[in-house]
């Protein structure tokens, strides 16, 4: 009787702790989208704030989305950076970057994605690449920008947009920071006790990618990068196909680039010297 009795207690644990779990993994599938995307609305500051000029510049892409972006023009402008950023935040807090990439006589178009911002819509896998996309339009048909003058940059979540764009159009270069393989390797990373490669919606894989994208190449990640492992930086860099270039920097994922500081910015000089 006893024995039963145990039995039975064992079996509504079990059943209780596989229910649990099927909650847990149903809640997770459900909630992607607010555990890949971190959009601020609020405009917090512009490029006027670090003394830049900038013309503030509405996109629309071809479903119809109206984009938010900012064009920070360079004296001497030896090229255009497409700016394609992370998963937090939004443009107004990429002031750093886009004051490197002005010391480097560089202009640079940044916008914010679908949900992002002053941006309309809500973020997706594919909503970003078509922002991107149109944010490349614009600096081709409207701006008469050269193809071959365009560096295609993105960070972190921005450097699967970056890739996807760079495959799509040929640009000059391509330079990924902090890049990740894909969602489900980095999503298998935080949540080893989930099926995250089975459940995963998203899959902004970039190693799939680069392994086509014929234009030169910069990989920059750091091996201190506390979000994004650095393994993921060198996976993505040996899968692409010449000419490749890395560059190690030191620090954390959000401030490596500054901690890093003339190594960082030597770097990005280099390689873009050699091609613009």
């Amino acid at each position: 009787m006893l024995y039963r009795k145990i039995k039975r207690m064992l079996w509504i644990f079990f059943i209780g702790l596989v229910s649990g779990y099927l909650i847990l993994v149903a809640f997770v599938y459900v909630r992607q989208d607010s555990m890949l995307y971190f959009p601020v609305r609020e405009i917090e500051q512009t490029p006027k704030n670090i003394g830049l000029n900038f013309e503030e510049i509405i996109l629309m892409t071809k479903d119809g989305i109206s984009i938010s972006s900012w064009y920070i023009p360079a004296e001497n402008e030896r090229g255009v950076v497409l700016f394609c950023h992370g998963n937090a935040g939004n443009i107004s807090h990429r002031l750093d970057s886009i004051r490197i990439f002005h010391e480097l006589r560089l202009g640079v178009l940044i916008f914010d994605y679908r949900g992002y911002g002053k941006s309309g819509g809500s973020p997706t896998e594919k909503g970003t690449y078509a922002d991107a996309e149109a944010a490349w339009d614009y600096l081709v048909n409207v701006m008469q920008v050269n193809p071959g003058k365009i560096i295609i940059f993105g960070r972190s979540l921005g450097s699967a947009v970056a890739a996807e764009t760079a495959l799509r159009r040929k640009a000059g270069v391509l330079i990924i920071e902090s890049g990740f393989t894909s969602v489900p390797d980095l999503g298998s990373k935080f949540y080893p006790y989930l099926p995250v490669r089975l459940i995963s919606r998203y899959n902004y894989s970039t190693v799939e990618k680069v392994d086509k994208i014929h234009i030169p190449k910069l990989f920059v990640h750091s091996p201190q990068d506390e979000i994004i492992p650095f393994e993921h930086g060198v996976a993505i860099f040996q899968k692409a196909i010449e000419p490749k270039e890395f560059l190690k920097i030191a620090g954390g994922h959000n401030e490596g680039f500054l901690i890093s500081g003339k190594t960082y910015i030597d770097g990005l000089n280099a390689f873009i010297s050699k091609y613009f």
